[in-house]
């Protein structure tokens, strides 16, 4: 890397089961103006606008395109798009300021999953001729993972409601959060993963800012420096996995240098519970790590911005001195497929 490029600015939205008074624009435009009143800049003032969707959640193609509304793209701004998680629209975008042609860019992402079948939608992200003429959904497959974790002796049902306890608990501090407190761990949908095991279905958004340089110390006191970020796939055929260990992330957080030094907080896409087991085996996460203090996945799971939020809420603590090097970690696709890793760090205090 050439330059150090930081995350100097973040906001989302309350994470809300349903906002059906609320078009997508509507939606973004609070964040948009929150995180922007946060640096001081305005719209002219980004480099590089990168956003993160689905239009299978919206419903329509090129969704994406309503949404520079909320943006303004008159006059004509350098902008770009990822259908998938912000996340990935926040790597692009650090590859934008890598080559020097933006000094700032600003990287959002959102998602309405309350309009349709979450885990009947999810399914066009399985491969199209073998498996998702099945129609297995999303939860079943964690199922899967989560009973494999079991039968390897890697967990248990009980160990798997203290996570999902546990994250709820720490949510009760997190104001967006959609769940919160103490919550039943339920029946089971799929076993052996009850209600206190899968995320919530509900509707938000997220963005971010990043600067370069010295224009990172300008727009904020301690920014929230990128260190290393990288991401792999697994294979596409769940029968060649091992659903038990996620050798993507193990990559991506070697190549991001993430066991390079100790980190002090880790924020973890974990939808389900059974995933924060692989993956912490996958990042060798100890218990000295803060996982999750935001509350993660299984407290507020917005799809498509989920990702980008723990990038976002890593940075907050940095910010706030919370945390000195902190791990942000999203995923895509069923049984952790997709994952990206981000190392951060504050200067020294």
């Amino acid at each position: 890397m050439t330059r150090d490029i930081a995350v100097v600015a973040f906001a989302q939205t309350d994470v809300l089961r349903t906002t059906d008074e609320l078009s997508e624009v509507e939606m973004l435009m609070p964040v948009l103006h929150s995180v922007l009143d946060r640096t001081g800049l305005k719209t002219a003032d980004i480099g590089f606008t990168c956003s993160g969707s689905s239009d299978y959640l919206a419903g329509r193609a090129f969704s994406f395109t309503l949404a520079l509304d909320g943006v303004g793209a008159w006059p004509p701004i350098s902008e770009s798009h990822v259908e998938t998680d912000g996340a990935w629209a926040l790597y692009e975008a650090w590859t934008k300021l890598l080559t020097g042609d933006a000094d700032t860019a600003l990287v959002y992402s959102y998602g309405k999953s309350s309009p349709g079948s979450l885990r009947d939608v999810l399914t066009r992200q399985l491969d199209p001729y073998y498996v998702a003429p099945l129609w297995p959904d999303s939860v079943a497959l964690a199922a899967l993972q989560a009973q494999a974790l079991i039968d390897a002796g890697a967990t248990d049902e009980s160990a798997l409601a203290a996570i999902g306890a546990r994250s709820r608990q720490d949510a009760t501090a997190n104001p967006h959060a959609q769940l919160s407190g103490p919550v039943r761990q339920g029946d089971y949908l799929v076993r052996p993963l009850r209600t206190g095991d899968c995320p919530p279905i509900g509707d938000g958004a997220a963005a971010v800012i990043l600067a370069a340089g010295q224009r990172a110390r300008e727009l904020c006191e301690r920014p929230a420096w990128i260190r290393g970020i990288d991401h792999r796939i697994e294979a596409h055929a769940l029968g060649v996995r091992d659903l038990t260990d996620s050798p993507s992330t193990r990559l991506a957080a070697e190549k991001a240098g993430a066991f390079e030094r100790p980190v002090d907080t880790a924020e973890l896409h974990a939808p389900f519970s059974a995933q924060e087991v692989v993956l912490r085996r996958a990042l060798e996460l100890g218990d000295d790590v803060r996982v999750n203090p935001s509350g993660g996945a299984l407290a507020a799971n917005p799809m498509m911005a989920a990702g980008l939020v723990r990038i976002g809420e890593a940075a907050a603590r940095i910010h706030r001195g919370a945390s000195d090097r902190a791990l942000a970690h999203a995923t895509s696709g069923p049984c952790l497929q997709q994952n990206l890793v981000a190392v951060l760090e504050g200067e020294p205090r």
